[in-house]
């Protein structure tokens, strides 16, 4: 080890490495307006900050794609209870996976086994 500044090498493959090292990544760019909306509204609802930036951000994603104004799909999403909100936010995270993989929910079944089995046919 020497106390001497590393030397940077400027040459032709500084630019073919920071292409290939940025090949897989897309910028993307909202409103910081549009952000805050998303992420108050779900951590509003219960999510977690780091969970509402995650679910935040593929709904921006999903909102620009559909070309759907977010404001609009907040107020949408207003109008649901947490029941529908985490139907509606599956959907769009499975829609958004990798299909070999999806998200779920469980649903209860209400019905009376004893009643069920009492009714004779």
């Amino acid at each position: 080890m020497s106390n001497l500044p590393k030397v940077v090498k400027d040459d032709s493959s500084n630019d073919v490495k920071r292409f290939y090292n940025q090949y897989f990544t897309d910028f993307i760019n909202f409103p910081t307006n549009q952000v805050d909306a998303v992420i108050g509204f779900f951590t509003s609802r219960g999510f977690e900050k780091t969970s509402a930036i995650a679910v935040g951000t593929v709904m921006l994603q999903q909102a620009k794609l559909d070309d759907v104004n977010v404001f609009e799909l907040l107020d949408t999403l207003k109008k649901t209870d947490s029941v529908q909100l985490s139907s509606v936010v599956t959907e769009v995270l499975n829609y958004n996976r990798e299909k070999i993989s999806t998200l779920g929910y469980r649903v209860v079944d209400i019905q009376n086994r004893t009643e069920a089995r009492n009714i004779g046919v």
